[in-house]
Parts: C-alpha cells; structure tokens; sequence
C-alpha cells in the first residue's frame, strides 16, 4: 500500500454508495456488487481483502508492508470500509502495522473495528485500543483478563478447528450486534482463515507491480496434490493507478483442499 490522497469520488456517487442502492445504473462495476443483499443463512456479507506483490508477498520477512501498493488502492481501501458495518484484522496486523482502521481518505463513517487477539497477546497501547470508533476484542472463551483493554470490549468466543476462534461464531457475534457487512482487511493468515473456512462472498485481491523475492506470503492454505486440486476462481479487473485489483466471487466457496 501507499499513502494516498483525498478521495475524488463524487459526493452524489458516494452517497448512492452509502444508501446501498445496486439498483443505481450509476453505481461502479467495482463497488455496486458490495452492495446486494446477503444470501448467507448467517444473514452477513463478508468481503475479504489482499493486496500483495507481483511474487505473492504482503510485506517483508520483517512485517514491514508500507508501501506495497499505490495511492489509489489505499483510497479503494478506505471505501470498502465506509461502506461495511465492522472491519476485521488479525492480531498480526495490528502488531507490525499499529493501524486507526478508520475512513480518514472519503466520506463515510469509520465501522466498528474488529481485532482478533485469540489468546490476548495485545497491550492496550495500541491505536486502535486508544479511542476512535468503537472496537472489539475477540478472544478465545479459555483465555481470561478484564472486560475492556483500553477502549475494547473483550469478546469471548469458542476455538474451531486448530485452535483459532470459529469463524462461524465471530460471524453470528457481529451479526447479533445488527454487524452484517464484513470487511476482513488482513492479514494473510486472518483471510486465508476466512477463506479455509467458507466464509467470504466476495474477495478483493490487488497486485502491485513490486517484485520482493522474499517475505510473507498473501495466502496461508493447504497445499493440494497437484494444480487440478487448487480452487480455480473467476474474476473481473479494475486498474487502480499502476495497481490491478481483481474482484473475485466467492459465494462461501471453500478451497478443495479445506473440505
């Protein structure tokens, strides 16, 4: 990613965006599929969010990600998360990025932000536990600590499969909090686990021309037996700047190799 500049989208444009009205011909070919009503039983709709490198990298072997991609997908960003209900990061990203997870680059409200902290690793020095919208802390319903850290409200749930938390529960939890449009904005492992689990309908992946050779990967997935085992997707482009963003239709699909 990359620093950006104040978003140039018209207010009458993004206001449509905000009312979610797909029924507007002058909604984007890129933002109006955002905005259908969910299908899921679990009444959500979960976006997932990547944006990598040419060699399939999210940051270095450091964690350092700043910046990956261009200005105008910093500003994508920041769209996708004023038209969603809650934002979803892992507790990695929170730890090497120290993100506001806010809408500072366009119009439209921040949502609520969502950090998922299974085991409660986090200090409450962290931004996004220091004031801003409201914040959630999503851990594990075997870890124990105080009701807040910070700002947060702690939020004990049950471990799936591996020990993560579930993702079911963590999509019936916001949902119950009237939390239905879902970004998960990263890490890789937090998207993949999304993924692995038939949890996103959609899924935003932008490639930026940056060759690193090294680093951390964009996906963390089982590895199936040979190409015809790997989960074969369609998508549409969009250039953003010199980035290209690839909208994915997932509709809850799971990778074969996570059934």
């Amino acid at each position: 990613m990359a620093a950006a500049a104040h978003d140039t989208l018209s207010d009458e444009l993004w206001q449509r965006l905000l009312a979610r009205q797909p029924q507007d011909a002058g909604l984007s070919a890129l933002y109006g599929p955002l905005l259908v009503p969910a299908t899921a039983p679990d009444g959500c709709f979960v976006l997932g969010r990547i944006a990598q490198t040419l060699d399939g990298r999210i940051a270095t072997a450091s964690g350092t990600s700043f910046w990956i991609s261009g200005p105008e997908d910093v500003l994508h960003t920041h769209r996708l998360r004023a038209l969603c209900d809650a934002i979803i990061v892992g507790a990695g990203t929170v730890r090497a990025d120290d993100p506001l997870l806010t809408t500072r680059l366009c119009p439209g409200k921040s949502p609520v932000r969502v950090v998922i902290d299974t085991g409660r690793t986090l200090d409450a020095d962290r931004r996004v536990f220091q004031g801003g919208p409201p914040t959630l802390l999503l851990c594990a319903d075997n870890v124990h600590g105080p009701a807040h850290l910070g700002t947060a409200e702690v939020v004990a749930l049950p471990r799936g499969d591996g020990g993560a938390l579930d993702t079911g529960a963590i999509l019936a939890k916001l949902a119950g909090r009237g939390l239905r449009r879902i970004f998960v904005e990263g890490g890789g492992v937090t998207v993949s686990r999304f993924l692995a689990a038939g949890a996103l309908d959609r899924l935003h992946v932008t490639l930026a021309p940056l060759l690193l050779g090294s680093g951390i990967p964009s996906f963390t997935l089982p590895c199936p037996d040979s190409p015809d085992g790997g989960m074969r997707l369609t998508w549409t482009p969009h250039l953003l700047g010199r980035d290209v963003l690839f909208d994915i239709p997932l509709h809850r699909a799971r990778p074969p190799a996570c059934i």
